[in-house]
């Protein structure tokens, strides 16, 4: 057995705990959400705090691992607008959700306590690199595409639709607990001050249940959202999800000569399924809600092996 198969079977497992805690019922909906509420608000933005104030970042500036990523965010993207554009007949605006779905991997719940499970901090130091621009690059994108479908539909909103959507995407990435932690992080790295002891150890108390209470929210949220139909395209993105985007970060990272341990992560981190932001996007989007819940859900299930297969390649390539 692989070294990391263990914390493969570890992390989804703790997803189908999740799960069935809130199939069968054995939490309450509310503690679900005030769950998932203290993961997204307290414990995982402590986490990006401390380990980008406090982790060595030895590979340099990392700029190829960002090119090596968002080439694959880009080509994979472009891929499901296409296919869901062509191949099914939709709209561009569905597009715009589409490529969201097969392009914006769960880096946060599952990618933290996953990375850190297989890599160890060093691992996780890595991915709160990618973390840091991934969600407003993400989201950012999504604005601008969308703006631009709505007008190719023919359903153009107007400029003070737009002004309003931008300036609300503004307010809630300034607002988001995420943001926050990894830019506290990132001061507190350049002032060159430590972190007090006391508040160190509460800081590290806090953060360390952020991975295992991620992997059982993400599970209980799973349940909520489910299957809901378009089964045929949601497969079409999980496919593109799971297999195009790590094998296009897998192709960059050769082609740039990323460093080994940079690239095993960067291909990790594509080979990750969906999460709820995609369904949060499309929901904001009003359009594709069905597509992104249904394919965050089926691809969950399938990462648990195809993420396995994408380390071997990594392992054995790089």
């Amino acid at each position: 057995m692989p070294p990391f198969a263990e914390t493969i079977l570890v992390v989804f497992t703790l997803i189908a705990i999740g799960y069935g805690a809130a199939a069968f019922r054995v939490l309450k909906p509310e503690t679900g959400d005030g769950l998932s509420d203290f993961v997204f608000t307290i414990a995982v933005p402590l986490l990006l705090f401390r380990t980008i104030a406090t982790a060595t970042f030895d590979h340099g500036a990392p700029w190829a691992l960002w090119v090596t990523y968002f080439t694959a965010i880009f080509v994979t993207w472009s891929s499901a607008h296409l296919v869901i554009r062509s191949g099914f007949g939709r709209d561009a605006r569905s597009g715009v959700v589409a490529g969201v779905t097969a392009g914006f991997s769960n880096l946060v719940l599952l990618g933290i306590p996953f990375m850190s499970g297989v890599y160890g901090e060093a691992g996780l130091a890595i991915l709160s690199q990618i973390v840091s621009v991934h969600l407003p690059i993400m989201m950012a994108a999504s604005i601008i595409l969308f703006e631009w479908a709505l007008k190719r539909d023919g359903a153009a909103t107007g400029p003070k639709s737009v002004f309003a959507l931008v300036t609300g995407f503004v307010r809630q990435l300034i607002a988001n607990p995420l943001i926050i932690g990894i830019f506290a992080g990132l001061l507190v790295r350049l002032s060159g001050l430590e972190i007090p002891g006391v508040a160190d150890r509460v800081i590290g108390s806090l953060a360390g249940v952020a991975g295992t209470l991620a992997l059982f929210a993400m599970g209980v949220s799973l349940r909520g959202y489910g299957i809901r139909g378009q089964v045929s395209q949601a497969l079409a993105m999980v496919s593109l999800k799971l297999v195009l985007m790590p094998a296009v970060a897998l192709l960059m990272a050769l082609l740039l000569n990323l460093p080994e341990f940079q690239a095993k992560v960067a291909v990790a981190a594509a080979s990750l399924p969906a999460g709820v932001n995609s369904w949060l996007i499309a929901n904001r989007l009003g359009t594709g809600q069905r597509l992104a819940s249904t394919s965050m859900t089926i691809g969950t299930a399938f990462a648990a092996v195809s993420t396995g297969v994408w380390l071997l390649i990594a392992e054995a390539v790089l």
